[in-house]
């Protein structure tokens, strides 16, 4: 047994509203320099639809991701070193610029400079690529409330594979929205596929990061991500992805995604995992079955002989704390309610997802009968295939038996609090039928209804020992600026990348600090005061300036 610990991540589709704050904070924090206007780390897909960039899940096209040969051994699907060698200055499976969308923005200098006339004056969109004047096609969320609409399900992927029979009833069953990060799996197809070693795994906790200095901008990792969540930098040449906010996370503060989500859709926690079983649970031969060699191939923190292997293996003790109290694994591994995106692919990912239960429960509302009843809610299941079929297409490799005991402990649990909260008499039976206990079912309606910010995101702060390599790797990685840390010299387009800045883990925990605080924080030697902290009572030193004498001005 070789134990590791690995940050992850658990969505509540149910609570997502698609109002994208998680994107915009995300693009405000990492993607806001040129050359990657088009990048979206965290996106919000409305599905049925094509995705970001359009039909990624189309593997038969964009080979992503990995397969089993005849003997059981895992290969890319986009070739080994020997093909890749052969294409390497001419890799003909990349999305291209219309497959995500043209970045744009406004003539707003006509609008502020144009002199009175009888007409108002248009503020054309301009591309960011050409500076021309352009035409609008396409977005990161295009499709946002269209979901089946015929028009842009003729294009979803899974539709496809779903038949059309489904395709054309499927329009009128549900929407709902699918927020996606970069899933930083356990056996990523990114980081197999760079030439240079770019790409690699955290030792810690096991996030998947670019080294800027590393990489040479061969994009092959772009082609090896069957999620398409590795972007490409024209500016300076290099990869770009999603850091799951590592130095954030090294303070014991969450993703800004999480941060921000207005829904609190999502949990983040640390999962224990045996290093030595994921390219056995990657060859998993069946495809239906890699969700269930997945969940059980992470370790129960609780079991002593994993507690002992951990204490040999370096991982620290308040480490193994956080994975028994981790939301993600009892989401995932006690009330098993969580299921991974497309395991099918192989890369064993870290981002799992609650599928919805509302469509099914909208459904039944709109006949008439009373929503909330168990038995109701269980033969709505059982009519409704359609959902549950294309569910299982994104989350159980086209097996609806793990989707549809999902949603039964999901209405099981809707039913017997209602009871409960109406003042009626509880009923175990209902926790019976879906193999739960009642108090199971009372503390994961606890853990995904009354969630405090505490209680869903269990994240152990990096130690001190530790500060030294992090900070290391903080200036490897770091995408925080226009030309920053690890981005030095001239790229490939002759742009210079500018001077190394360390990113310091203090600043982090100056930060996680200030957010914090329960009464204003002035920052030190700074003579400031952080406003986000301040109640509006009283003056706070550094609020206002000082005289001579040490009052404040007024």
């Amino acid at each position: 047994m070789k134990p590791m610990a690995q940050m992850a991540m658990v969505m509540n589709l149910d609570k997502c509203i698609g109002c994208h704050t998680c994107s915009v904070t995300c693009k405000q924090t990492w993607t806001n320099r040129a050359g990657v206007e088009y990048v979206w780390f965290n996106n919000v897909e409305t599905r049925p639809g094509q995705g970001y960039p359009r039909t990624y899940e189309d593997q038969a096209r964009w080979r992503g991701g990995w397969s089993v040969d005849r003997k059981g051994r895992l290969k890319l699907r986009g070739g080994g070193r020997m093909r890749k060698l052969f294409t390497i200055f001419d890799n003909p499976i990349l999305p291209e610029l219309s497959d995500y969308y043209e970045p744009w923005t406004y003539d707003y200098e006509t609008l502020t400079t144009a002199p009175v006339q009888k007409h108002t004056p248009v503020a054309r969109p301009k591309s960011l690529i050409t500076g021309q004047d352009t035409k609008i096609t396409w977005s990161a969320n295009w499709d946002d409330n269209l979901g089946g609409a015929p028009e842009l399900t003729q294009g979803d992927p899974l539709l496809k594979q779903v038949g059309d029979k489904v395709k054309f009833e499927f329009d009128r069953t549900f929407m709902f929205y699918l927020p996606r990060i970069c899933e930083h799996c356990l056996n990523p197809a990114c980081a197999a596929s760079c030439p240079s070693g770019a790409i690699y795994k955290r030792a810690e906790d096991g996030i998947v990061l670019v080294d800027q200095d590393k990489c040479r901008g061969w994009r092959m990792c772009v082609s090896g991500c069957p999620y398409k969540k590795v972007f490409f930098n024209h500016r300076t040449g290099k990869a770009e992805k999603c850091t799951f906010c590592f130095p954030r996370l090294e303070v014991g503060l969450p993703t800004v995604c999480a941060e921000t989500c207005v829904g609190r859709l999502r949990y983040i926690g640390l999962m224990l995992y045996d290093a030595d079983t994921v390219s056995e649970v990657a060859a998993t031969p069946n495809e239906k079955d890699l969700y269930a060699a997945q969940r059980d191939a992470f370790l129960d923190p609780f079991d002593p002989d994993v507690i002992a292997a951990c204490e040999r293996a370096g991982i620290p003790r308040d480490w193994v704390q956080a994975a028994q109290n981790s939301p993600v694994y009892a989401l995932i591994r006690k009330y098993r309610v969580a299921l991974p995106l497309h395991p099918e692919y192989r890369t064993v990912p870290m981002v799992w997802y609650i599928p919805p239960l509302s469509p099914v429960v909208d459904s039944l509302r709109n006949t008439g009968h009373d929503a909330e009843d168990h038995g109701n809610l269980f033969a709505a299941i059982e009519a409704l295939r359609i959902p549950i079929e294309y569910l299982a297409e994104l989350f159980s490799a086209g097996d609806p038996a793990p989707v549809d005991a999902v949603l039964r402990r999901l209405a099981a649990m809707r039913s017997y609090m209602r009871d409960l909260n109406l003042g009626r008499e509880a009923r175990p039976e209902i926790a019976a039928k879906v193999g739960m206990s009642e108090e199971d079912l009372y503390d994961m309606y606890r853990l995904l209804a009354l969630a405090k910010y505490e209680d869903r995101y269990v994240i152990p702060p990096a130690h001190a020992e530790q500060a030294h390599g992090l900070e290391e790797l903080a200036t490897d990685c770091s995408l925080d600026y226009d030309g920053g840390p690890g981005m030095t010299g001239s790229g490939p387009f002759g742009e210079s990348s500018g001077p190394l800045t360390p990113v310091a883990v203090e600043n982090f925990r100056m930060l996680q600090e200030r957010q914090t605080a329960d009464t204003g924080a002035a920052i030190e030697g700074a003579g400031r005061v952080n406003l986000l902290n301040w109640d509006g009572r009283g003056a706070p030193d550094g609020l206002m300036p000082q005289t001579n004498g040490g009052r404040h001005r007024k």
